[in-house]
């Protein structure tokens, strides 16, 4: 939410348009304002302008030297540590049958049911990766000894509401380890692991969840970056998997946006207005 910053008596804001220009070139919502005449106003617009311009261009400068966007980076930064960690990758398709959803306990009434993408009155795109690696460890475990340790990457979808930190396009990453010994120490500690060459402070919180009943969340100040579930868990039977588990789900745009400071997930997400964080239209 945009939080402007008047000052008392007749002094003048930027106007709408100008507000407008200065958001989508990633201005602060703390910048000063008001000033006494349309002159003031509007020099004070055109160096704000010009800063920020400068800013995009210099993360496309950026990029180029990179070569990889920071959400790419930040991908390859948690799949380097989940491989040392011993976790296997896995790719699954993108359309989920309805049945999937239904086994997760998903139901019309539920407000997820609601933000689904329906391909047909069968599949919709997924709106997140459990319930293929649910699939995914029923049909491993027939072949593989425990503790196994499987995860993936890739697009989800979802009517997300409106905010800075909700996008209908998104990146998961879940990784999933069943046959754990000690669930609850081993996925803080495969947490860390993964957060760690980040710098970041984050701590656990428990919240009610929808489908799981609660999760534990990683909190980033006050922003949610992870979710966690340990199990056994009553969904487990619909799968026939047995033991003890955990699961941690990274949504990597959310994750990007905080690790770099951005004010806004679209930034950092697939789009074709911004790239790593900068405008394109400067």
């Amino acid at each position: 939410m945009l939080i402007l910053y008047l000052n008392s008596g007749d002094l003048m804001d930027y106007t709408r348009v100008q507000w407008q220009r200065l958001i989508e070139l990633g201005a602060s919502t703390e910048l000063e304002n008001g000033f006494s005449n349309n002159e003031e106003r509007d020099n004070s617009f055109k160096e704000q302008e010009r800063k920020l311009i400068q800013k995009n261009k210099n993360a496309l400068d950026s990029l180029r030297e990179k070569g990889h966007p920071r959400l790419r980076i930040v991908e390859k930064k948690f799949v380097e540590a989940l491989e040392k960690l011993g976790f296997i990758e896995v790719v699954t398709p993108v359309m989920m049958s309805k049945g999937m959803l239904e086994k997760m306990g998903l139901t019309e009434e539920m407000p997820l049911w609601r933000q689904l993408y329906w391909v047909d009155k069968k599949k919709c795109l997924r709106p997140m990766l459990a319930p293929h690696l649910y699939y995914m460890l029923r049909q491993l475990k027939r072949h593989w000894d425990t503790p196994l340790k499987i995860f993936e990457v890739g697009p989800c979808f979802r009517k997300e509401s409106k905010g800075s930190n909700h996008i209908e396009e998104f990146t998961m990453l879940n990784l999933v380890c069943l046959g754990s010994v000690q669930p609850n120490k081993e996925l803080k500690e495969t947490a860390g692991d993964l957060l760690g060459p980040f710098n970041l402070s984050y701590q656990f919180v428990e919240e009610k969840s929808e489908i799981y009943g609660y999760t534990i969340d990683i909190m980033v100040g006050e922003i949610e970056v992870a979710s966690a579930v340990v199990g056994p868990h009553r969904l487990d039977q619909e799968w026939d998997i047995t033991g003890s588990w955990y699961g941690i789900g990274i949504g990597l745009e959310r994750f990007t946006m905080v690790w770099n400071g951005c004010g806004n997930i679209r930034r950092v997400g697939r789009s074709l207005s911004y790239q790593d964080g900068a405008r394109l239209n400067i």
